[in-house]
């Protein structure tokens, strides 16, 4: 596998955020742990009647492999350079400590597990304790409208609380599934809580350094039929089962049909420093690159997201209904068809105190109203924040904020830069707090912002197309022209050092460091 890693916050060194109750690095491989058994599967020179516990005496079929119960500290080992057909759908589960784990042995490329059009081409289904690595999945069967599938499937249905779950260094491609998100989705990855009789929900789930390529719907993605409670008082379920412990980091996806990473019903997700290139490409829903929908306590860092698609929603990034204490940092976005982020809270629900701080937006637009490259739409939110974000396009016809009549937002210290025929700011709501504006006009010609900077705020660059292309120069007017903000935060995007007073827009460096 080949993972193109986002340069963002590259120098950030050890200036590390972590979210409350998660620590990154926190979820170590377990393997080497002594115990269990390890049995092995050749899919091309294997015999469904060996005993399968050594290299020798290996399995043929996933349908063998799958007759088996495993158990604490157990393995089974796939031999590289092999097509498995079929559905790999393993009974039992590990324990604390002693995980059931899938990898790979021998020489070659991953083995590769082909579901051909099954519901799922790995599924684990009511079992814990697992972790998947150095495999190679896909799932393509007949053209469809109406058939889930998945590569990998983690599905649990009244089961109460299923523990530890890991998926790291496997390639998902090539899913051509319904499309359908939730409550029973079809995609890359997906983690999947179904069923309305036991509460029930995932504990300690991370997916890392993988891959997702050419997938409908999702690309990695939760969902849950438990999400009611005040925030969503109209929400599946008689109670809210959140997700916790979820880490999604270092993945790359590509070519996905709808969302590209998607987090619901959960608290205090970490997702950081994945690449998503490709999304919305053939769905006829709403998708966006990263977001949350009914979640808390989300943690979005050092992510970069491009290539959305179409203007149906498509934006980079996106604070939707029920997302409470979301913190979007340090996140790079270019070239999106749908903008870099939708502000929009579903109706009924409650969505406060969220935060969009020190990203970069290059390039980025929406050209159909009401949207823009930031979009304020559907219900009002509370309490959210968008601050010290450089925001630049040279797409002409695009709005730079859009609104349709909702707000609860407040932009404050950002640098907002315009196509050079003019980005206009269409917001006639929002709070605007010491901005800068270039190329970006006021729709109504009314002025909203009653400290703003209306001037060219001397990029790097003239015309930027990077994220280096947006640190100012000397004698920029951004240059420690923004308000404290009392975030804990002690560096920008770049790495730099925040000084006081700080500059306006993202980068907080001085010209020539």
């Amino acid at each position: 596998m080949s993972i193109r890693f986002p340069r963002v916050g590259a120098a950030l060194g050890a200036a590390v955020v972590v979210v409350a109750g998660v620590v990154p690095g926190a979820a170590a491989s377990s393997q080497g742990r002594a115990g269990g058994t390890t049995y092995y599967l050749d899919c091309l020179r294997g015999s469904d009647g060996a005993a399968g516990t050594s290299g020798g005496q290996a399995w043929r079929t996933l349908a063998r492999a799958g007759d088996v119960t495993y158990g604490p500290g157990d393995r089974l080992l796939v031999r590289r350079g092999r097509t498995c057909t079929g559905v790999l759908a393993p009974k039992g589960s590990g324990a604390a400590g002693a995980p059931v784990r899938v990898d790979a042995y021998g020489s070659g490329a991953k083995p590769r597990i082909e579901g051909a059009g099954a519901r799922a081409a790995v599924l684990l289904r009511n079992v814990e304790q697992w972790e998947l690595r150095n495999l190679d999945i896909s799932n393509t069967g007949p053209a469809t409208t109406t058939d889930r599938r998945a590569g990998v499937l983690v599905l649990l249905q009244d089961y109460g609380v299923g523990h530890h779950y890991v998926v790291e260094d496997v390639d998902v491609h090539d899913v051509n599934g319904s499309d359908h998100k939730d409550p029973d989705p079809s995609g890359g990855i997906l983690f999947s809580v179904q069923g309305s009789g036991a509460p029930t929900r995932f504990d300690g789930v991370r997916v890392e350094d993988s891959t997702v390529t050419h997938v409908d719907r999702t690309g990695i993605g939760t969902s849950s039929t438990w999400g009611r409670r005040a925030e969503h008082p109209n929400g599946p379920g008689t109670s809210f089962e959140p997700v916790t412990g979820l880490v999604i980091r270092r993945n790359e996806v590509r070519d996905v049909g709808g969302d590209g990473i998607v987090v619901q019903t959960a608290d205090k997700a970490l997702v950081e420093h994945n690449h998503v290139d490709g999304f919305n490409k053939r769905s006829a829903g709403y998708n966006a690159g990263i977001w949350a929908w009914n979640s808390d306590r989300v943690l979005y860092q050092y992510n970069e997201v491009t290539g959305g698609h179409g203007t149906l929603d498509s934006m980079a990034y996106d604070i939707d209904g029920g997302n409470n204490g979301n913190v979007y940092q340090y996140n790079y976005s270019h070239d999106n068809e749908g903008g870099f982020l939708l502000v929009c809270n579903g109706a009924g629900m409650t969505t406060a105190h969220n935060r969009v701080r020190h990203n970069i937006s290059v390039n980025d637009r929406n050209t159909m109203a009401p949207y823009g490259i930031v979009s304020v739409v559907c219900n009002p939110t509370t309490d959210t924040r968008i601050y010290a974000n450089t925001i630049v396009t040279d797409e002409p016809g695009t709005a730079m904020v859009s609104n349709n009549g909702q707000t609860g937002v407040t932009f404050r210290d950002n640098i907002l830069v315009g196509a050079p025929s003019g980005s206009p700011m269409k917001d006639a709501l929002s709070t605007y707090e010491n901005n800068l504006y270039w190329n970006a006009p006021w729709d109504s010609g009314q002025e909203r912002d009653p400290s703003a900077v209306h001037a060219d705020p001397l990029f790097s660059s003239a015309s930027p197309d990077r994220p280096g292309d947006v640190r100012l120069r000397a004698g920029s007017p951004a240059l420690g022209a923004g308000t404290p903000a009392d975030d804990g935060l002690t560096r920008d995007y770049f790495g730099n050092r925040i000084p006081v007073p700080p500059n306006l827009g993202a980068d907080q460096g001085k010209p020539g460091r």
